[in-house]
């Protein structure tokens, strides 16, 4: 036990003369290193904060227009104007100070704050500078003038290196569309959804929201854009998230998946041991942020709000709404293993663990034999099922106790690592390795993954890996940045040793893992054994396909002078109608990062331009230039909406928000009611890939990633997940249920992947 490790660390005994105290020097030397690392860090941080805190200018600008102040007044020029005479009589302790004395801090005094004004006008100046959008609606490859003058000026003034959290203060608020914008977009939206009667009925109620109460709920919420930093992003994840009762298993949480062809290493302590390490290399750059901003075009930032809570974080079960807990400095794992869980410390003698001490910590937890104690096996059941059940379970026997001590220590953990005894992959002999894979990384057995930590790592038996991410404190494109490093840094940094070890020495005088204790009562059992049943109806349920599509990828489309992203929706909306014979409300996750805590924005994807070139493609008496003329409107339309999304003009986010002001001032609204409650019976996300350029794809087309998929949204609709990766490979997550008799996965896949070579052309 690593209590008991630690309780040797000190001896003492009791003589006549009194108590002889000694203490061990290696554990002194282990507490000495501990407060370095502690002290250490904590200079870092400061420092960095004062760097991302004086952002645009630099700690040193400040002791430049010191001197410039004071030169100027040795050369008897006041440049304050009589202001520094005004500070030196204002003064306090002048009585206890010379003349000179008073001059020097006076005008040290004006210097600061000159520099803090010209600080703030910078920001200022930079965040009505990343106000412009209009190179967003510009042609590829063509600039206006007046881009390539604010490029130039957003460059000057967007400083040198720039660390994580450097323009937070300089990005813009997400602005609120008009009410009349709103209206004639969403009535544009659903056109093609409806017939002429059902059209003018929908006109007739959307027109009545227009006059009233929609201006009401307007006025509110452009005074909540005023005053708070986003005007959805805390609404969002408040209703659309923490106050869901359902399980978040497959409805919520998503999976990214690992290398599509390479596996490192076959050991699964030694995969588990590197991939460990390379979190904790990414952790410390993320807390020191250290780390780069994104940025579109290299120069425009996106916010970096998301990434500060992705370790150390637990959504917090509770009746009516959970809550998210964020910690600091957590420096254990818990690890769970053929039902039981395990706690890891990550540092020693105040560094993190090597990867080669990692493995052996794991390698521990592999070979051990104990039992499984009663109701743990299936205890994470609780956080897959219904959440209210697990909330008053908590309150009841996890407050008091070992419950309590061991439930503290799982939510408290950096993250939650699953080391699977199941062997998952890609593989191109079995046509359904990747359905599989998705499913254990999307559910699991329902029992093996804390579904509430932010993510869960899970390492299987034959050293693929994978993440099972929960959805509210951040959003895809977060935990795919962390990824792409931790995969690099795997492959690329820390390696393997021919035998497929990690390399590094091993460190045997490490304490061994600690089991964690339980106490469950009966009753509690019950409770897990319920929210196991519903967890398990909802994973059997989950009908998935994996869809490789190599043939050709953006590398063709792009020369067909076409936005690879468009090409695909278009490609899905002509499989849907071949699949159910109809159009449907489609939901496209869009990004609001331009904007400060910008989060997503929906991109409805079914226009009238895609009916209509899905119409044609049907139609055999249409000629090919007719169709690409169609192909060419519905592609450049959806560009368009994707554009107005991205720079806050979408639909639905205000229409959700207005919503949330209609309850809150208890005023019904039918319009609002019927577009909150309309299905979005094909939902979609595109994977971002390569966020960091940290792998030559080129160099090494086999280090690519297979991205990653959620749960169907709709019972009777699909989930489509999909990530271009490189020049000819574009991969499809597709989702169903079972019970659905409209839906099939691999149908779809099938529809998807004939969609796309009916879009095939000749590039000349």
């Amino acid at each position: 036990m690593a209590e008991a490790h630690q309780a040797v660390a000190f001896q003492f005994t009791v003589t006549p003369d009194g108590i002889d105290l000694q203490l061990s020097r290696e554990v002194l030397k282990h507490i000495y290193l501990s407060g370095v690392t502690s002290w250490k860090k904590r200079a870092i941080r400061f420092k960095n904060g004062v760097l991302t805190g004086v952002y645009p200018a630099s700690p040193s600008s400040w002791l430049i227009v010191v001197i410039a102040i004071m030169s100027t007044m040795y050369a008897r020029i006041d440049p304050s104007m009589g202001m520094i005479d005004r500070i030196k009589t204002s003064l306090l302790v002048s009585e206890f100070m010379t003349v000179q004395t008073q001059t020097v801090l006076s005008a040290i005094l004006f210097a600061t704050g000159l520099w803090l004004s010209f600080i703030f006008l910078l920001r200022y100046i930079l965040k009505a500078l990343l106000s412009y959008h209009s190179w967003i609606f510009e042609s590829h490859g063509k600039m206006s003038f007046s881009t390539k003058v604010w490029l130039v000026l957003v460059k000057l003034l967007s400083g040198r290196r720039p660390l994580l959290y450097s323009f937070q203060a300089s990005l813009p608020h997400l602005p609120v569309p008009s009410i009349d914008d709103t209206i004639r977009r969403y009535l544009e939206s659903v056109r093609p959804l409806l017939d002429d009667e059902q059209y003018k009925q929908m006109e007739i109620v959307a027109n009545d929201f227009k006059k009233d109460p929609a201006p009401k709920f307007q006025k509110h919420l452009k005074l909540k854009s005023w005053w708070a930093t986003n005007y959805v992003s805390d609404w969002w994840e408040e209703y659309i998230y923490l106050r869901g009762r359902d399980p978040i298993m497959v409805n919520s949480n998503f999976y990214t998946m690992d290398l599509l062809y390479v596996i490192p290493t076959h050991r699964q302590a030694a995969r588990a041991g590197n991939v460990v390490h390379a979190m904790l290399q990414y952790r410390r750059k993320l807390e020191r942020g250290e780390l780069t901003p994104l940025s579109a075009l290299g120069i425009v930032p996106m916010c970096s709000f998301q990434y500060e809570r992705m370790f150390n974080t637990t959504r917090i079960p509770g009746i009516e709404t959970d809550f998210v807990q964020h910690l600091k400095d957590r420096k254990h794992l818990v690890v769970y293993h053929r039902g039981r869980f395990f706690k890891v410390w990550l540092y020693y003698g105040g560094r993190h663990l090597w990867p080669s001490e990692l493995e052996l910590q794991f390698q521990r937890i592999l070979d051990d034999k104990s039992e499984p104690q009663p109701g743990e096996i299936k205890l994470p059941s609780l956080t897959a099922g219904n959440r209210v059940p697990w909330a008053r379970a908590r309150l009841k026997y996890f407050t008091e106790g070992v419950n309590q001590a061991s439930l503290e220590a799982i939510e408290t953990a950096a993250f939650f690592l699953t080391l699977d005894d199941e062997a998952h992959g890609y593989d191109s002999e079995n046509t359904r390795s990747l359905d599989l894979y998705a499913k254990s990384l999307l559910h699991g057995k329902c029992y093996d993954r804390w579904f509430d930590k932010s993510f869960t790592l899970i390492v299987y038996k034959n050293g693929k890996i994978g993440v099972n991410t929960e959805h509210s404190w951040a959003d895809s494109p977060i935990i795919g940045h962390m990824w792409e490093y931790v995969l690099a840094t795997d492959c690329f940094h820390l390696g393997y040793t021919a035998e497929g070890h990690c390399k590094g020495d091993i460190n045997k005088s490490l304490a061994t893992p600690t089991r964690l204790q339980w106490d469950i009562p009966k009753a509690c059992q019950e409770i897990i054994e319920g929210s196991y049943m519903i967890a398990k109806g909802i994973a059997n349920d989950v009908d998935f396909h994996g869809c490789l599509f190599n043939e050709f990828g953006k590398g063709l489309i792009k020369k067909c002078r076409t936005s690879p992203d468009a090409f695909i929706q278009l490609a899905l909306q002509l499989a849907h109608y071949r699949d159910k014979g109809e159009f449907c409300l489609t939901y496209e996750s869009s990004m609001t990062r331009m904007f400060r805590e910008g989060r997503t924005e929906t991109v409805r994807s079914c226009t009238c331009e895609s009916t209509a070139f899905v119409r044609a493609m049907e139609d055999e008496s249409t000629t090919v230039r007719q169709r690409l003329a169609l192909f060419k409107k519905a592609a450049d339309k959806h560009q368009n909406m994707y554009r107005l999304a991205m720079t806050g003009a979408g639909i639905d986010r205000h229409l959700f928000c207005l919503y949330i002001v209609s309850k809150v001032m208890g005023i019904d609204s039918p319009f609002l009611k019927q577009v909150l409650s309309e299905p979005w019976r094909l939902s979609t996300s595109q994977t971002p890939q390569q966020q960091l350029n940290l792998i030559d794809i080129q160099k090494f087309p086999k280090y690519v990633g297979a991205g990653g998929g959620f749960g169907p949204v709709a019972d009777d609709g699909y989930g489509v997940s999909y990530i271009i990766v490189g020049e000819n490979l574009i991969t499809f997550h597709i989702s169903s249920k079972f019970s659905s008799p409209e839906t099939d996965s691999f149908r779809f896949g099938q529809n998807i992947r004939q969609a796309i070579f009916n879009f095939k052309a000749d590039p000349n």
